[in-house]
């Protein structure tokens, strides 16, 4: 039978194991540090319990781990975007300071606008065209029923009063329309 020193990493785990990780000597998480082995058992049941013990703390390491790095995920997911839309901001900003007649104030504003477009097109945003097409309760949020303007627009969307979006292939807004009735 093998014994660990102090210095022997645990199998799977690094020599540098984080502060809160458990070790195998610790065992379980209510022991109070390394237990001798207990008196009665024979070398098969201390060799198995050895390696309960070692699994437990090789778990309870992973556990931890997880959820460090779940919560990394979770304060990192936007990164990505908002250092793309860094430019559009300064493009705005840049636009307000700027003096122009309103023409150019208007083209500005229009460009600053496509190049946001594409930078979320670029990340799996898209608009969903909803006029004429039939009401579809899985893509659109009726606002209200008006009478069809014609016979073939009854139970279809006549009028978009905000468009909804799909983000790879999931509705991320669903588009609020006005239904023909």
């Amino acid at each position: 039978m093998h014994i660990m020193n102090e210095e022997e990493p645990l199998e799977g785990t690094s020599p540098n194991m984080a502060e809160d990780e458990v070790t195998a000597e610790e065992g379980a998480p209510d022991s109070e540090g390394p237990k001798e082995a207990e008196p009665g058992l024979t070398e098969e049941e201390e060799a198995w319990r050895d390696k309960y013990l070692r699994l437990y703390a090789e778990f309870d390491n992973f556990r931890k781990r997880t959820m460090r790095e779940r919560a990394d995920l979770v304060r990192s997911a936007g990164r990505d975007l908002m250092e793309a839309m860094l430019p559009v901001l300064d493009d705005f900003e840049r636009a307000a300071a700027a003096e122009q007649d309103p023409e150019q104030v208007r083209e500005g504003y229009q460009l600053i606008g496509q190049k946001m477009r594409g930078i979320l097109e670029a990340r799996g945003l898209q608009r969903m065209e909803a006029k004429g097409n039939a009401f579809d309760t899985d893509l659109h949020e009726a606002i209200t029923q008006i009478p069809a303007p014609t016979e073939d627009l009854k139970g279809k969307v006549v009028e978009v009063v905000e468009p909804g979006y799909k983000l790879h292939d999931g509705v991320l807004r669903f588009a609020k329309v006005v239904v023909g009735n």
